[in-house]
C-alpha cells in the first residue's frame, strides 16, 4: 500500500512541508532512508541525517527548525516518536488477520472459545478454558486447565500457561513466555535437603499488558502474583511468586524481582535490574541498568543507580569517587609517609 504525505499528515492532525503528494510504501531509519520510505526524527542526536536522508518523508516534531534544505518532505506533528508508533500500528493492522482453527490442534469439550478466533496447529487448550472473542492463539501455545484469556489477546508460538491463571484483555504475549510456573519454594531439613513448597496459588495479568520473549511469571505459593493493567516486560524478564507490579509499569530485559516484592505504577526498570524479596517500591521510581535494589523505595519518582541502589546524584558522587580511587590512594601512601617521617623526627 502507498501513502501520501497528505494523507499522513491528514491522519496523524499534522501539516506538511513540501509535496503533499509524495507517496511512500514503507519506513526505514532516518539514516537509512530510500525513495519511498517514511522516517522519523525525535532524537536530537539524529538531526544531521536529516539533511542526507534519501527517505520521501520525515516526521517532525512541530518546533524543529532545519538550518540547511531539506531534500524530504516533512509532516509536523506534536511527537514525532509518538506520531511513528502510530504508524506503525496502523501498518500492523493492514495485514491480514489470523483467523480460523489449524489442523491437528487440540481443544478440550469443556473449552469455551469465543467469536472468530485463531488458534495454531500444535495446540493445546484444556479442560474448563475459557478463550474471549477474537483471541490469537499461534502454532505450539499450551493453555491449561481453567485459563481465562480476555478478548483480543496475542499468544505467540510457544507461550505456555499454566492451570488456572487469568489474561486479561487486549494482551501480547511473546514467544516462549511461560506463566504459572512454580514459584521457588523450598524448605531446608535437618537432612540438609529441600523440601518443596507446593504453589498453590496462580498468575493474574490484568489488560492491556505486553510480555517479552521467554519472560517468566511464576505462580503465587498462596494468592496471586498480579501484573496491573498496561505492564511491559521485556525478553527475559523473571517475575516470581506473590509479586505485584503496579499499572503501567515497564522493565527492560533480564530484570528480576524477587518473591513478594510490591512495585508501584508508572515505574521504569532498566536492563538487568535487580530486586530483593519482601521490598516495596513507591510509584514512578526509575532504577537505572543493573541497579540492586534490597531495601523499600518509599519516596515516589526517584531515580536510582547502582548496587545496592542509590540516589542518582548520590550514587553519581559515589561514581566520581570510585573512578579516582587509584589516585586518591596514592595520595593516602604519600600520606603515610610524610607522617612516619614526621613521626621518627618527632621520637628523635
Amino acid at each position: 500500500m502507498e501513502f501520501t504525505a497528505k494523507l499522513i499528515a491528514d491522519f496523524l492532525g499534522g501539516s506538511v512541508d513540501g509535496d503533499p503528494n509524495v507517496k511512500v510504501h514503507t519506513v526505514a531509519k532516518i539514516e537509512e532512508g530510500f525513495p519511498g520510505s517514511l522516517a522519523f526524527l525525535a532524537n536530537p542526536k539524529y538531526i544531521p541525517y536529516i539533511y542526507t536522508t534519501k527517505a520521501s518523508i520525515v516526521l517532525v516534531n512541530n518546533d524543529f527548525v532545519p538550518d540547511q534544505p531539506v531534500e524530504a518532505t516533512l509532516v509536523r506533528v506534536n511527537n514525532a516518536y509518538e506520531a511513528f508508533a502510530s504508524l506503525l500500528n496502523l501498518y500492523a493492522q493492514s495485514k491480514q488477520p489470523k483467523s480460523g482453527i489449524e489442523e491437528p490442534s487440540f481443544i478440550h469439550k469443556s473449552a469455551q472459545i469465543g467469536k472468530d478466533p485463531y488458534i495454531g496447529a500444535f495446540s493445546y487448550i484444556s479442560e474448563g478454558a475459557v478463550l474471549g472473542n477474537n483471541v490469537k492463539v499461534y502454532p505450539q501455545v499450551y493453555i491449561g486447565p481453567k485459563v481465562k484469556v480476555g478478548d483480543n489477546t496475542i499468544l505467540y508460538p510457544g507461550v505456555v500457561i499454566y492451570e488456572e491463571c487469568v489474561i486479561g484483555s487486549n494482551c501480547i504475549i511473546h514467544s516462549g513466555a511461560i506463566i504459572g510456573a512454580d514459584g521457588f519454594g523450598f524448605a531446608s531439613s535437618e537432612e540438609t535437603n529441600y523440601k518443596k513448597i507446593p504453589q498453590i496459588g496462580n498468575v493474574i495479568i490484568e489488560d492491556y499488558v505486553e510480555i517479552g520473549a521467554n519472560a517468566t511469571v511464576d505462580r503465587a505459593t498462596m494468592g496471586s502474583t498480579i501484573l496491573r493493567k498496561g505492564v511491559k516486560i521485556d525478553d527475559h524478564v523473571h517475575i516470581a511468586h506473590n509479586v505485584e507490579v503496579g499499572e503501567n509499569t515497564v522493565m527492560a530485559a533480564q530484570t528480576g524481582v524477587a518473591g513478594s516484592t510490591k512495585i508501584g505504577k508508572n515505574c521504569m526498570f532498566g536492563g538487568q535490574v535487580g530486586v530483593s524479596p519482601h521490598v516495596k517500591i513507591a510509584d514512578g521510581v526509575k532504577a537505572g541498568a543493573q541497579a540492586g535494589i534490597s531495601g523499600d523505595i518509599r519516596k515516589p519518582g526517584v531515580i536510582v543507580l547502582g548496587s545496592p541502589a542509590n540516589e542518582i546524584g548520590k550514587q553519581r558522587r559515589s561514581m566520581a569517587v570510585y573512578k579516582n580511587l587509584p589516585e586518591l590512594m596514592n595520595k593516602i601512601h604519600e600520606l603515610e609517609q610524610v607522617v612516619e617521617e614526621l613521626r621518627s623526627k618527632l621520637n628523635k
